[in-house]
């Protein structure tokens, strides 16, 4: 059948396609598809697709443990290698949210123990694991596993690490009815005659109550095929540098290697014996600094962050600065000039990550001499620190030295305390690449240069095509209701993003919801809508699938909510709470936590394990109001 200008219908082209491919060349095809959306589009195509899609699936990301449940990933995709699960919101990494909101890994893992028989990499974040979930892990996938992530994970002690170290033991080979008892369904080429064995230990930023060091001794005894060990940023201090040694002897293709706080001095011979160590992160200089002479870096070591670590010390880094890809700077004692000296011997950096103390001139150094640099990130440094350097802030005047001299640069996070619609136009002008983009105004200067940034906001968007994260935190005034609506009308393809401080009024909103096609998740803070007008905007953002708010003209019910509410659709409310902090002069003082909404798509249904500081929302709770 053809149309009015002679080409076939697209009903019969599909019939045609459908009936010309066979089995046999999608089998071929199908491992070649990566990319989620994608995945998601074939199988959406017809039901045979949509099972070869199930069966062939090699990776998950679930964005919310609670937006599916453990049976029912297991039943869509049986033989997963790979599976990625957040708990949490982000906003529990800034302490806005309570540790026993939820998240808890032990549905998860028994799980897994039980019917993920092809799983070998495993990526918990912002979760609650506890040392019972570990010792099952260890038992029933110990001898498969070859990543385990526990990010930003808390709940558990160096007791649950115990168990993972010693199922680590090399195995032997596997005969023929232990290959097909193990692997059964599994695609990947390794499963014949192959001992397993940890490759990927991640604990980073994770609260682990620190009891002694035999994990890390009963990993350095059992393992041999270690890539990478990470307890950055961790509590854990009761570790031997004779077990870090021992891990490097056995471990010849240990490649990173991120630890707690630690003398350098006494990792000498840890860093003699890892001589493929590319990544190396953590440590602390506590001695003199001319002792620190005897410390000789592997000579693959291109990413680097050494923490505490000052001007007297900084010479150690010298002689291999020109190799270095990767610097973290965050936890050192330098001033402005000290990061611009050893940014100017650093021309093959991709990757900064350092505190504002570096300065508008640390940046225009950067801009400079590193025009490889790919990532960004600059934090808070501490209100209270006293800078060496009068330039030790970061304003308009280093982002646009960055824009211009940096035009490979895909990702910047960074904290400012001064901006200008020019700035903003500059990064839309020269940075082609950026995908990820994200600003905080501090609160230091009374006085900001340009406001409101509604021109420099559109341009940037108009210019970063490529963009798709995007984080905007500003302060009263910053941003009008029309800039609002060109964030909604210049985001065509921006999945992810925070907006803090923006707007004036429920139509500055209400104009941003018309559009943003392709949102997916959205968090805000200290904003003025209403209920209302939040749950009219959420309804208008066709493909969102998250909304976190805290700091919104809240009811005493929450009753205006329910305009949002629809099946599959979850909303949570944390009503206002005050908590203690600990102020600058180290007194605690009480300050108020503003209520949050969370809401997100669930096919599970409404969670079973609420504390008693969240309230479920759902119509039927009103019928008695």
């Amino acid at each position: 059948m053809e149309d009015r200008n002679g080409s076939k219908s697209s009903r019969e082209t599909f019939d045609l396609a459908n009936r010309g491919m066979s089995d046999e060349v999608l089998n071929c095809v199908m491992p070649y598809i990566h990319d989620p959306k994608d995945r998601d589009a074939v199988s959406l195509v017809c039901r045979r697709w949509y099972d070869l899609d199930a069966l062939t699936r090699k990776h998950i990301t679930i964005a919310l443990c609670y937006t599916t449940s453990p049976d029912r990933l297991r039943r869509r995709f049986p033989h997963l290698e790979s599976l990625k699960l957040k708990g949490k919101p982000r906003a529990a990494m800034f302490n806005l949210i309570m540790e026993d909101w939820g998240g808890y890994v032990t549905p998860w893992v028994k799980e897994i123990a039980e019917y993920f028989d092809c799983l070998k990499v495993l990526h918990f974040r912002r979760m609650i694991v506890k040392d019972s979930d570990l010792e099952l892990l260890a038992k029933a996938r110990g001898r498969v596993l070859l990543v385990l992530k526990l990010d930003k994970c808390s709940g558990f002690s160096t007791d649950g690490l115990l168990h993972v170290g010693r199922s680590c033991k090399k195995t032997g080979y596997l005969n023929r009815t232990e290959n097909y008892a193990l692997f059964k369904g599994c695609t990947f080429s390794e499963k014949n005659n192959t001992t397993w064995n940890l490759r990927t230990l991640f604990l980073e930023e994770s609260q682990i109550v620190d009891k002694d060091g035999e994990w890390l001794h009963e990993l350095a005894l059992n393992n041999t095929v270690l890539e990478t060990l990470n307890f950055f940023m961790t509590e854990l201090a009761k570790v031997r540098f004779e077990d870090l040694e021992l891990i490097a002897r056995n471990c010849r293709s240990l490649i990173s290697m991120k630890i707690s706080d630690y003398e350098v001095l006494d990792l000498v011979g840890f860093f003699r014996a890892a001589t493929a160590l590319e990544e190396f992160a953590g440590g602390s200089f506590s001695e003199q600094p001319d002792k620190y002479s005897a410390v000789a870096f592997p000579r693959r070591l291109c990413r680097l962050g050494l923490n505490y670590m000052g001007k007297n010390e900084m010479p150690i880094v010298f002689p291999f600065a020109s190799l270095l890809k990767k610097l973290d700077l965050l936890y050192c004692l330098l001033d402005t000039e000290d990061h611009c000296l050893l940014i100017q011997k650093c021309p093959n950096l991709e990757v900064l990550e350092a505190r504002d103390v570096i300065g508008d001139r640390g940046l225009e150094v950067l801009a400079q001499s590193c025009k490889k640099l790919r990532r960004l990130r600059i934090e808070r440094g501490d209100d209270e620190q006293e800078m060496e350097d009068e330039e030790g802030v970061v304003s308009q005047r280093g982002l646009m030295a960055l824009a211009r001299g940096c035009l490979e640069i895909e990702y910047v996070a960074i904290y400012v305390s001064d901006i200008t619609n020019a700035a903003l136009e500059c990064i839309g002008t020269h940075s082609k690449n950026l995908c990820d983009f994200r600003l905080v105004l501090l609160e230091r200067e009374e006085r900001i240069t340009d406001l409101p940034v509604d021109n420099g906001v559109r341009a940037l968007l108009r210019g970063c095509q490529k963009l798709r994260r995007f984080a905007l935190y500003l302060r009263s005034g910053g941003l009008t209701d029309v800039g609002l609506s060109y964030i909604g009308q210049y985001s065509p393809n921006v999945r992810w993003m925070l907006l803090g401080y923006v707007g004036e009024s429920d139509a500055g909103l209400l104009a941003f919801s018309r559009g943003c096609p392709s949102l997916q998740k959205l968090e805000m803070r200290g904003c003025c809508f209403s209920e209302h007008a939040l749950a009219v905007a959420v309804m208008q953002l066709t493909s969102l699938r998250y909304l976190w708010v805290q700091g919104y003209r809240a009811s005493e019910t929450g009753r205006d909510l329910l305009v949002m509410a629809r099946p599959f659709w979850n909303i949570e409310l944390i009503p206002s709470r005050g908590v203690i902090i600990n102020a600058q002069d180290g007194e605690p003082v009480g300050i108020e936590h503003p209520a949050h909404i969370l809401a997100y798509y669930s096919l599970a249904g409404p969670r079973t394990d609420f504390p008693s500081t969240v309230i479920p929302l759902h119509p039927a709770s009103f019928l008695t109001l």
